[in-house]
C-alpha cells in the first residue's frame, strides 16, 4: 500500500512538472507577438468585464493590421467576393510599446487616445484587452469559401 501511494505521488509530481514545463514553453515574448500581429483579422467575440460574452458571426467589415518596426496602422476594409477588398475611410495610426512585460498597442487619434494589451496571437486568434478590461478575440480572415 505504501508503495502505490508513493508511486502515486511521484506521477502526480511529474505531470505537474510537464504541465508547467508546457505552459512556459507556450508564454510568448512582446516580441514574438509583434511578428504575427500583421494581417487581416476578423472579430469573433468580446468579454465584458462582468464575464459576459458576446460572439459574432460574419461581418462586413474585418481590422488589416500593417506593422512596420514599433508603429503601425490599422484600418477597416470589407471583403468582396472576388478576393479583394474594399478599404474605408476608418483607419488609426498606431505605437506598439513594451511596458511590465507585455505588448501594447498605443492608439492617438484627433478625438481619443487609447491602448489595449495584446493578451495573446498565434497563427489564428488574436486577443487583446482594452482599458474597461474587455477582452477582444479575433480570428484569422481566411476569405469567403463558396464551395462549402
Amino acid at each position: 500500500m505504501r508503495h502505490n501511494i508513493q508511486t502515486m505521488k511521484s506521477t502526480l509530481l511529474c505531470i505537474l512538472s510537464l504541465m508547467l514545463l508546457m505552459a512556459a514553453c507556450n508564454t510568448q515574448t512582446p516580441e514574438e507577438q509583434k511578428e504575427l500581429l500583421e494581417g487581416y483579422w476578423e472579430i469573433a467575440s468580446v468579454t465584458l468585464a462582468d464575464g459576459t460574452k458576446r460572439d459574432f458571426g460574419m461581418s462586413p467589415l474585418i481590422d488589416f493590421i500593417e506593422v512596420t518596426g514599433d508603429s503601425g496602422v490599422r484600418k477597416k476594409v470589407a471583403p468582396k467576393f472576388d478576393g479583394s477588398f474594399a478599404v474605408t475611410d476608418s483607419s488609426e495610426k498606431f505605437q506598439l510599446i513594451i511596458e511590465d512585460d507585455s505588448l501594447r498597442i498605443h492608439y492617438n487619434t484627433a478625438f481619443d487616445s487609447w491602448k489595449e494589451t495584446v493578451v495573446f496571437v498565434k497563427d489564428s486568434v488574436l486577443k487583446v484587452k482594452n482599458r474597461d478590461q474587455k477582452e477582444y478575440t479575433y480570428r484569422r480572415y481566411r476569405g469567403f469559401n463558396l464551395s462549402e
